[in-house]
């Protein structure tokens, strides 16, 4: 009687090992008495606390959350993420799981879900996990420090989408929920699999605590360089700026500079930043390569921005010579809109400007790329970082005494710029892909020099000719509504109380803007230290729009 039994218990154990055996992967199994407790589950954490000091002590059930907290996550799951994305496809290589597959983030708040995000199927999970053998993951989800930038963008994404107005003053209940998910190669669905973690905790939200001095429009004190605006301005609007600066409804914002009639009108700074700091307005910098073509044209330096890329190169001497490299012009380069197979905005695409950082050779890693079939010169914008380290190399290689001293002869000597700071390419050549740090006071001189038609002092610095096809809409970005690019510089139109006001401007990473108004006597600088944050260039057009247009139109 006891032996039916007995291969019914067999049959059931060989059913369990046979699953078991089905994973594609070994892993690190269940890491420590922690781990097998809270299998299955997120847990939260105050900052980064390493896995083999992390104890049941340290799993926060509530948290204080503010600007600098540095709230982290440590998942506990019964497997690795591969073998998760195995058992949903199967039929798939390892090769194929990886590369196709990820985890997939919802994000609730007081029991109402906020945002889902599938991240990206190349995110990893930091230093020393893998996605084929690591059971215990730590995520940072905010943090006052360099981390993974993945896992701080999901925070900063589900705040945008929906989490920023969900945390109000108060209590509130996060729920985080993780489940695997793979795109499916036969036709591209994405398919989810079962919840694999999942975790909760009470986040105390309080107001910040901002003080009249901060509110307070700042004086604009002497020797600016500056004749001062007297125009009357709507100081509530600025004192409200500042107050949403202070309270970090607006983050990471170091100056605020509204130029009128060619005069200074506010001067505002915040987060440590003042008068003499030096801002690093990463591609902003990118314009000045424009305005140094526009110069070096009417010095003769180069005949004009028709010339070919054949006349400054010996293209067959790099890989992948092509007939259609010959003929980029330097105006392809200054509208990004060569034929190139680079893009900054395809992570995949093999000139993406990540790519060229760790070279030793930035120009020849530009000029080795290939032709993109589907590309012609002059034809689609795409950005393309590559494109104008060429242009600064062609006119280092062309300007008497090379490109750093020219910009200091002919650009920033008039203008009385004197304190400032170039990056530079592996070459030593000043880098014209960004990062030129200056003063705000002096991105705003430089931006004013458009707004005067290239008239500086009374001598013309930069050819009015140069100015007017830079204030131009040269070319169409694909995707964006009305929004145009021109020589180096961004075309957009601002909408205020029924009214249509175009703007130029030079725009880098974290929400750094040099705004030049087309029929407004207006120029802004805002700078901004918010890098890599979706926010960033949101909270540029929220400043312009919310604060200082009301603040100055009547």
């Amino acid at each position: 009687m006891m032996r039916p039994l007995f291969l019914l218990v067999l049959n059931l154990f060989c059913l369990v090992a046979s699953a078991q055996n089905t994973d594609l992967f070994k892993t690190d199994g269940l890491t420590g008495k922690l781990h097998r407790l809270n299998r299955g589950k997120i847990t939260f954490m105050d900052g980064n606390i390493p896995s083999d000091l992390y104890k049941k002590s340290d799993i926060l059930q509530s948290f204080s959350l503010n600007y600098k907290s540095n709230l982290n996550v440590r998942i506990f799951l019964n497997n690795s993420v591969a073998n998760y994305l195995h058992q949903l496809a199967p039929e798939l290589s390892a090769g194929e799981l990886i590369q196709r597959g990820n985890l997939q983030f919802t994000f609730y708040v007081d029991h109402k879900l906020i945002y889902k995000e599938n991240i990206n199927t190349g995110c990893n999970f930091g230093p020393g996990s893998s996605k084929e053998t690591s059971t215990a993951l730590r995520i940072p989800l905010t943090s006052d420090k360099e981390e993974n930038l993945w896992s701080l963008h999901l925070w900063d994404k589900f705040k945008v989408n929906g989490g920023e107005k969900a945390l109000t003053i108060g209590n509130h209940i996060l729920k985080i929920e993780i489940r695997p998910y793979i795109v499916l190669p036969k036709d591209d669905k994405i398919k989810v699999g079962d919840l694999i973690a999942t975790g909760e905790i009470k986040l105390i939200i309080k107001t910040p605590e901002v003080s009249a001095e901060q509110i307070r429009v700042q004086a604009i004190l002497p020797d600016s360089g500056w004749e001062i605006s007297g125009l009357p301005f709507n100081r509530s609007k600025i004192e409200l700026l500042n107050k949403d600066i202070a309270a970090r409804n607006l983050k990471q914002i170091t100056s605020v500079i509204a130029v009128h009639n060619g005069q200074l009108l506010i001067e505002e700074y915040f987060n440590e930043a003042s008068r003499n700091t030096l801002h690093d307005t990463r591609s902003a910098g990118k314009s000045f390569a424009s305005t140094l073509a526009g110069i070096a044209i009417n010095d003769g330096h180069i005949k004009n921005e028709d010339q070919i890329l054949s006349s400054f190169y010996d293209l067959k001497s790099y890989a992948n010579y092509n007939t259609k490299k010959d003929s980029v012009k330097i105006k392809d380069l200054l509208t990004m809109s060569s034929a190139f197979n680079g893009s900054d905005i395809n992570s995949d695409s093999p000139g993406n400007e990540e790519n060229m950082y760790p070279t030793e050779n930035w120009v020849k890693f530009s000029l080795d790329l290939s032709i993109d079939p589907a590309k012609t010169n002059g034809g689609k914008w795409d950005y393309f970082t590559a494109g104008v380290v060429l242009l600064g190399d062609i006119l280092d290689k062309n300007v008497p005494g090379g490109l750093e001293k020219y910009a200091d002869q002919k650009l920033f000597k008039p203008l009385n710029i004197t304190n400032y700071q170039w990056q530079y390419t592996p070459q030593k050549v000043a880098n014209t892909a960004g990062s030129l740090q200056m003063r705000s006071l002096d991105y705003a001189k430089y931006a004013q020099l458009y707004k005067n038609n290239g008239l500086w002092n009374g001598k013309q610095v930069l050819p009015a000719a140069w100015v007017q096809k830079t204030l131009t809409k040269q070319i169409q970005i694909p995707e964006r509504d009305n929004e145009f690019y021109s020589y180096l510089f961004w075309n957009k139109t601002i909408k205020y109380k029924g009214k249509n006001y175009e703007t130029y401007y030079c725009a880098g990473n974290g929400g750094n803007e040099f705004i030049i108004f087309k029929d407004l006597p207006l120029v802004v600088i805002i700078t901004s230290k918010a890098f890599n944050k979706p926010y960033g260039h949101v909270q540029a057009d929220k400043i312009v729009q919310n604060y200082l247009l009301p603040a100055i139109l009547k």
